[in-house]
């Protein structure tokens, strides 16, 4: 039981530690500047902030409208390549385990609220919405919406990402007071998304991912076909009902291991008793019943 309490423990160290090391130019937050060097072009798999002062690395999901809103209207093979192979390799892994923004909500959700809200009508609905965005704001406005010279803009990031107002417009407004004159409606636009985002964490579990997040689509439609996922062992399984009842995603992993809403956080592998839930990477052989973090 010890080891499974860790387990716990882990997924948060995993999550901090990629934070600080995707973020970790820390000359930028001192003096307020953008890092240009050449890890700016390679993208990490969660969210990465290309206007923040810390960020070492480019964000796939900003990358793509910037090569969607090119003059040249070629799509890049790179970021497409990158996320086919993220997605076949880990699907929603990243969401649990690599994305800044998740260790974001999950430290906000463990503040106290009298109250916590897992499911309301209208959340199965809801959960559509992050398709919509990725399709709408990702790929056809950097394409339709132009400026004079044909050039798309990066829509998700202008008008929506909280995680960009969070690590990239507040801190270089704070630290370049040239900037603070020219703050307008955008800007209290976007930190009103970040703040209602912030205080929705609170009661509920990620909203952000399971609403409006476009890289924790373009993920999720992978994560039935992705190497690595959750494993059921049915033979072990009796049915109790306790892996459905922790998971704050809303996923019964028993009926749906690999569901599009899963962030594969190990919860339900963690709580089961009778060890039959297994997360990891594995072949297809032999019915799905391997998986090469099983115990033996």
């Amino acid at each position: 039981m010890g080891e499974k309490k860790g387990f716990r423990h882990l997924r948060i160290f995993v999550q901090t530690a990629w934070t600080f090391l995707t973020n970790c130019y820390a000359v930028g937050f001192a003096e307020g500047k953008i890092y240009t060097g050449p890890l700016k072009h390679i993208c990490f798999p969660g969210l990465n902030c290309y206007s923040c002062p810390g960020a070492v690395g480019a964000c796939p999901i900003g990358s793509l409208q910037a090569v969607m809103g090119s003059w040249k209207f070629s799509i890049s093979l790179y970021v497409g390549g990158f996320l086919m192979v993220i997605g076949a390799l880990m699907g929603r892994f990243v969401c649990g385990w690599l994305c800044p923004f998740g260790l974001v909500q999950d430290l906000c959700h463990k503040i106290p609220f009298f109250k916590k809200i897992n499911r309301f009508p209208g959340d199965r609905i809801l959960r559509y919405l992050k398709y919509i965005i990725l399709l709408v704001f990702v790929i056809l406005m950097p394409l339709f919406v132009v400026d004079i010279v044909g050039q798309g803009g990066p829509a998700f990031c202008k008008y929506i990402c909280p995680f960009g107002t969070l690590t990239g417009s507040i801190p270089l407004v704070f630290k370049n007071p040239g900037l603070q004159p020219m703050v307008g409606f955008l800007f209290r636009w976007k930190v009103a998304i970040l703040l209602v985002t912030l205080l929705a964490a609170i009661i509920i579990y990620r909203p952000f991912c399971k609403y409006i997040c476009p890289l924790g689509a373009a993920y999720a439609l992978f994560n039935r076909v992705s190497f690595g996922g959750l494993w059921v062992d049915k033979e072990k399984c009796v049915n109790c009902g306790a892996c459905s009842k922790v998971c704050k995603m809303g996923v019964d992993p028993l009926k749906m291991p690999g569901s599009a809403e899963c962030i594969r956080c190990g919860e339900c592998a963690r709580v089961c008793p009778k060890d039959a839930i297994h997360l990891g990477f594995r072949f297809r052989v032999k019915k799905e019943k391997i998986s090469v973090l099983k115990k033996e």
